[in-house]
């Protein structure tokens, strides 16, 4: 299996992507980051997502990523940014359901528990007021969701599974930090400047998972 070039794709979108970011380019978005988006779900495929049902919820975890992008691509239209969370939380849902489709080690699923409830509880209370009163439950839920998702990754990596899994799940966690921050707190590049590379990082390596299941 070749995975060099949607992994280069991506790499080069994801350059192209923190340009158009830092010159605020409208059109620079539209342009690479549906083509960095759809990298990943092209390596998944390479990796031969289709042939196991892990593979192919792994698929629909990352084809709803891709649609989730292109809902937050619009800054100014707070309906379709809240799809767009929506849209990413049944991307969580999807990989959680892959992940269970693996053997979990419960002492790695525990330690994996008590770290994602830490960070998701320091997360809560850093965003405070910052969270809209009609995105507070929203939020909430979502950080649920995700923490379910990398604790069950660190269950399936401890069983034996890719550390890859746990790698891109909790690198998937984190990169959310920057986009709640860039959301809610304060709108700055910083914010995008490591939490793209670090996001499409993520979905690669979950990408490549199915190769190595």
């Amino acid at each position: 299996m070749d995975f060099a070039p949607p992994i280069l794709v991506c790499a080069l979108a994801v350059a192209g992507l923190l340009v158009a970011e830092y010159r605020d380019s409208r059109a620079g978005l539209w342009l690479t980051k549906p083509l960095a988006s759809a990298a990943f779900v092209w390596l998944a495929v390479a990796a031969g997502a289709l042939a196991s049902t892990y593979g192919r919820l792994v698929l629909l975890a990352l084809l709803l990523c891709l649609l989730g992008d292109l809902l937050l691509i619009p800054r100014d239209q707070p309906k379709v940014f809240r799809a767009g969370v929506f849209v990413f939380l049944l991307g969580h849902v999807a990989f959680s359901a892959a992940f269970l489709t693996r053997p979990l080690d419960p002492a790695g699923l525990l330690a994996g528990a008590v770290v994602l409830a830490l960070l998701i509880g320091w997360v809560l209370r850093w965003l405070g007021r910052s969270l809209p009163p009609d995105m507070v439950i929203p939020v909430r839920v979502y950080m649920l969701v995700i923490g379910v998702m990398s604790a069950l990754a660190c269950g399936a990596t401890a069983a034996g599974g890719p550390v890859l899994l746990a790698i891109g799940a909790l690198a998937f966690t984190a990169s959310d930090i920057s986009v709640a921050r860039d959301r809610f707190v304060r709108h700055q590049f910083i914010n995008r400047a490591w939490g793209l590379p670090l996001y499409y990082a993520a979905q690669l390596l979950l990408a490549m998972t199915p190769a190595l299941i």
